[in-house]
């Protein structure tokens, strides 16, 4: 008998699917040009996927036909001689195309000149190294790429970028433009930008990181790009105060995110006037916050989403936050001044709530009553996140015992709960699907409760819980043999940047073409930012005390995979 097992409880099994031995991009591109022609009619009339993009449904696996089993099937054929692409049209070949990687797609451009026609024409995503020197290449590389709707420029902060003559004239080239991705152009003034609203009306969504036109830059876009929805703002300099410029994207801007801007409140008229706001993030930025959001929840009761992070923020702000009663998601992480008081109200009224991330770093102001507020009234709630605070058994047991669709928790560096807080968790939160327990002094009674309790659960990750040991997690993954257990007992481990990454949503698949004169190195999407900024930072974390012990891991499903694939990588 299992010392860790519950005698009243049945252990659950299920079958474990063994998948078949993963292809290699370049042999399912073998494998598909030559069988496609023989598939069903249908399989070609489907339309093709974007490039770059991911198809909606997972594609059925190719059949793993050697050559010898071709050669039979077509025994009139001699398949070394035969090109078999010839029968596809160019629409099916782009999309076997779409199945390959970067490196294995520039290949197959070097094939022959109707491979590379329909490379080109069919590539919507391009990520660009922008140093001066692609100025000499923009008309070659975009007669190749005529049809490019979402671009990304990236410069080496130790690197010269491109300037306004280079972007005036791509915007020129890519007039149906819809996203576009600027890091660490330094060179570029809000002249450029004012290019970018002229020559592309059809641009959606923007983002611009490191870069010094600041304020006057972006409003010379605004005013020009009335079709604008995303706006996303990262470390940028020469900030000035919009004012009352008139800025004619606010009437069609959806979604706002600020992160690490040394006067972000310049944005502030931006963000009152931009009534269609559904979705507003304010990360890392200085100064007192409350006024500007007392102004938003005023204006645009309409928010669904609200990320308050590493900000100067009090119950006053939480308070004005409460007056969107359709809110949907709300990160509240190292706010230092928020406590129950602007949870409790903002859990009262916006009845709707079904993701909260709480990051109360360690300063004792959000506990059991604003947890229990949200237990009585968001009775929607799929998704909670809690680092940092400290709830009790009552507070826990409420949100177990009441939010009935529960699907994703995770509690991290709470010293409160221990295994009776589990086991309550393991017995009442029947829809849960994914814990994250990280920190806790949980042993291997609390986690063997999961054993049989949360019948739904496909995922469990568990770290830095010391009372826990192998042989307690070993009895658990014989138990339920389907659940997908990550398991580390390590010490330290590296910063998750999870709570910060929301910036832009999922990672972008760009793919990426850099011409041969410009070094041919991949841009990191997470660049470094100058010495400059760097001080600025240290003086941003000064002010308001940040500790090097207190970096817990915000946002911890960010990593997780949104399909019911049971994996173990699914844990990141």
């Amino acid at each position: 008998m299992n010392p860790y097992a519950n005698p009243g409880h049945a252990p659950v099994v299920a079958r474990v699917t063994h998948a078949p031995p993963p292809l290699s991009s370049t042999r399912c591109f073998l494998l598909r040009f030559k069988i496609l022609p023989y598939l069903s009619a249908t399989s070609c009339t489907n339309p093709p996927f974007s490039m770059g993009q991911s198809p909606s449904t997972s594609a059925a696996p190719p059949p793993d036909l050697n050559r010898l089993q071709i050669a039979q099937l077509h025994p009139n054929t001699d398949s070394d001689s035969t090109d078999y692409t010839l029968r596809l049209s160019d629409d099916c070949l782009a999309a076997i195309f779409h199945f390959l990687n970067t490196a294995d797609r520039k290949r197959c451009s070097l094939v022959c000149l109707r491979w590379r026609l329909v490379d080109g024409q069919r590539r919507h995503r391009l990520s660009l190294n922008a140093q001066p020197e692609l100025l000499d290449f923009v008309p070659s590389l975009f007669n190749r790429f005529d049809s490019v709707t979402k671009l990304a420029l990236r410069c080496d902060r130790k690197c010269a970028s491109i300037n306004d003559e280079a972007l005036v004239l791509i915007s020129l080239r890519c007039r149906n433009l819809t996203r576009l991705k600027l890091r660490g152009c330094r060179d570029i003034t809000e002249l450029g930008m004012a290019g970018v609203g002229d020559n592309c009306k059809a641009l959606k969504k923007l983002s611009c990181a490191s870069c010094m036109f600041g304020a006057k830059g972006i409003a010379a876009v605004l005013d020009r790009c009335f079709t604008l929805e995303d706006l996303t703002l990262k470390r940028l300099r020469g900030v000035h105060h919009i004012g009352d410029m008139a800025v004619g994207a606010a009437a069609s801007l959806k979604s706002i995110c600020l992160k690490e801007l040394v006067n972000g409140q310049s944005f502030a008229p931006l963000l009152i006037g931009s009534k269609k706001l559904r979705t507003l993030k304010v990360i890392g930025c200085t100064g007192d916050w409350d006024e500007t959001l007392v102004r938003v929840g005023c204006s645009n009761n309409g928010l669904v989403e609200v990320h308050l992070e590493k900000l100067q923020v009090t119950d006053v702000g939480l308070v004005a936050v409460s007056k969107c009663l359709g809110l949907d998601t709300l990160h509240v992480v190292k706010t230092a001044e928020c406590s129950d008081v602007g949870l409790c109200a903002v859990a009262e009224r916006c009845k709707l709530l079904r993701k909260v991330h709480i990051d109360g770093w360690r300063t004792n102001r959000i506990g059991d009553d604003g947890l229990v507020a949200i237990a009585k009234h968001c009775l929607n709630l799929q998704e909670l996140v809690l680092i940092g605070v400290y709830p009790t058994f009552s507070s826990l047991a409420a949100i177990a015992s009441n939010c009935g669709n529960l699907e994703r928790l995770a509690l991290c560096g709470i010293g409160t709960v221990g295994d009776a807080e589990i086991e309550c968790i393991a017995d009442k939160c029947v829809a849960l699907r994914k814990l994250c327990i990280k920190g806790c002094p949980v042993s291997n009674a609390g986690i063997g409760a999961l054993a049989s309790g949360c019948p739904n659960l496909v995922k469990l990750k568990v770290k830095k819980c010391k009372r826990i040991t192998g042989k307690g997690v070993e009895w658990v993954r014989e138990q339920r043999v389907s659940l997908a257990f990550n398991y580390d007992d390590s010490e330290f481990e590296a910063l998750d940047g999870g709570a910060s990454d929301g910036v832009g949503g999922a990672q972008d698949n760009t793919v990426e073409f850099l011409p041969n004169i410009i070094n041919q190195t991949t841009v990191a999407e997470a660049e470094a930012s100058s010495s400059n900024n760097n001080n600025r930072m240290t003086m941003l974390r000064s002010r308001f005390g940040f500790l090097a012990g207190r970096n817990l891991v915000p946002g911890a499903f960010r990593r997780w995979s949104n399909s019911d694939n049971v994996s173990s990588s699914s844990f990141g």
